[in-house]
């Protein structure tokens, strides 16, 4: 599957994005206040924002939220409710395709409206990153970590799709190292 520069910085956004909201009652919102969405506008160097501000955050976590949902359709094998997600998110962002070629990136496609709110451009240029996933049979790459006691979201780009957790380097190396230190204790007796 081909994905474009401007393909997988959406992908980056909506996962960094899906990944803001808390795990549980006790975890903390990670975009909990304007300054918090500017700096993840900044981050994913999110072009043609204006001035942000509490509307603005509340738009974009419930888009945060609809996109949790096409993550959990997606886990679920269910491509009819992921692709149902993904068609409200980008028709209620009035998408717009469009070339552009800002900022020293090659040309490269836009979904969202010129004057686009933040929440507009989210869904617009992320649904359609996700949608192009549903499209070529390969939803089964949106996932959530594996590991128990993480759910975060990501995209399994591996080539045979076994990318089991967010990041190897975390969850993967903490779950083998207890299994490592778990059969060495029985083998111990």
């Amino acid at each position: 599957m081909l994905i474009t520069h401007d393909t997988r910085c959406s992908l980056d956004a909506v996962v960094d994005l899906v990944n803001t909201a808390p795990d549980d009652e006790t975890a903390t919102d990670e975009l909990a206040t304007v300054v918090a969405l500017a700096d993840f506008v900044r981050k994913h160097d999110i072009s043609e924002v204006g001035v942000l501000s509490e509307f603005d955050l509340a738009a974009v976590r419930r888009v945060r939220g609809r996109f949790a949902e096409i993550f959990a359709a997606a886990e679920a094998a269910d491509a009819a409710s992921a692709a149902s997600v993904i068609n409200e998110l980008i028709a209620a962002a009035g998408t717009t395709p469009r070339l552009t070629d800002h900022d020293g990136y090659d040309w490269h496609v836009h979904y969202f409206a010129p004057g686009a709110s933040l929440a507009d451009h989210l869904s617009a240029d992320c649904g359609m990153a996700l949608a192009f996933f549903v499209v070529a049979g390969e939803q089964e790459r949106l996932r959530r970590c594996e590991a128990p006691d993480c759910r975060r979201a990501f995209v399994d780009l591996s080539r045979n799709r076994s990318r089991r957790y967010c990041d190897s380097r975390t969850c993967g190396n903490r779950l083998h190292v207890a299994a490592y230190r778990a059969r060495r204790k029985e083998a111990a007796g």
